[in-house]
């Protein structure tokens, strides 16, 4: 198959579970419970942090190697160029985190919902683009293998369930019916087919961009993770069951990549 159609068929399977997450709307009657809540952010953490390291930063390492280049140059370099533009994405798009009264970014007169979305949407563009990134290389003659790819996608997946309910289930407690929390939650997954076919698509014939563009999906994770899901994690105190999903996360992602790849 295509590197397109591989990357789209695995950034659907994640935008999949980000639906399956939204459908929670129909089995709680309010809201997650707060330590529930805690595990599957931390959790989530857990899982990107890791696949950042195994999945991305490593093979971009390995291919610049082959490449003959600097190994550390385009991981550094792509890696901060991923967090500059998170950066500049959460400056620039209004956006509100679930649990929070303040709309973040510039000042809009766009509603609460919309503004939830967009939280959410900022999360999945880096998750899209380094799950397409890894199945547009998988079978070649890189450093990701089909079998690693799977992994990513398998790991982004899992953490993509709590990622759906964190928005549909929020919009359920402002007033808004099942059916509608439940399309808004889905929606905001759709980006990641989006971003996954993107990231292929920058990437063309050009394999000397592929270890920037690794390491600028996992700089843009790694920062999703410091920026929200740790300190969302921990919800303002100390939480062991934070804490130790995060441990939870990173170790399956490990497992499943140093088992798959």
């Amino acid at each position: 198959m295509s590197p397109l159609l591989l990357a789209l068929i695995g950034t659907s399977f994640t935008c999949f579970s980000t639906i399956l997450g939204s459908a929670t709307v129909y089995f709680f009657k309010r809201e997650i419970p707060k330590n529930i809540q805690r595990g599957f952010l931390g959790f989530a953490a857990g899982v990107m942090i890791a696949a950042s390291v195994w999945s991305l930063l490593i093979p971009a390492m390995e291919m610049a190697e082959e490449q003959h280049q600097f190994p550390w140059l385009p991981a550094a370099g792509g890696l901060i160029l991923g967090v500059v533009f998170l950066l500049i994405l959460d400056r620039l798009l209004p956006h509100l985190h679930p649990g929070s009264n303040e709309p973040e970014g510039p000042r809009s007169s766009l509603g609460r919902t919309t503004l939830l979305v967009f939280a959410v949407t900022l999360h999945n563009i880096p998750e899209g683009l380094a799950v397409g990134l890894a199945f547009g290389l998988a079978g070649g003659e890189n450093a990701i293998t089909l079998s690693a790819a799977l992994a990513l996608s398998l790991g982004m997946a899992i953490q993509n369930f709590p990622e759906g309910a964190a928005i549909s289930l929020p919009l359920k407690k402002e007033g808004y019916s099942n059916h509608k929390s439940f399309f808004y939650g889905a929606l905001s997954g759709i980006v990641e087919p989006i971003a996954g076919v993107v990231g292929v698509l920058l990437a063309g014939g050009i394999s000397t961009m592929m270890p920037w563009l690794l390491a600028f999906a996992a700089g843009a994770m790694l920062y999703v993770v410091v920026e929200e899901l740790i300190p969302e994690a921990h919800l303002g105190e100390h939480s062991h069951i934070g804490t130790l999903s995060v441990m939870g996360g990173f170790l399956l992602m490990m497992v499943l990549d140093t088992a798959l790849g």
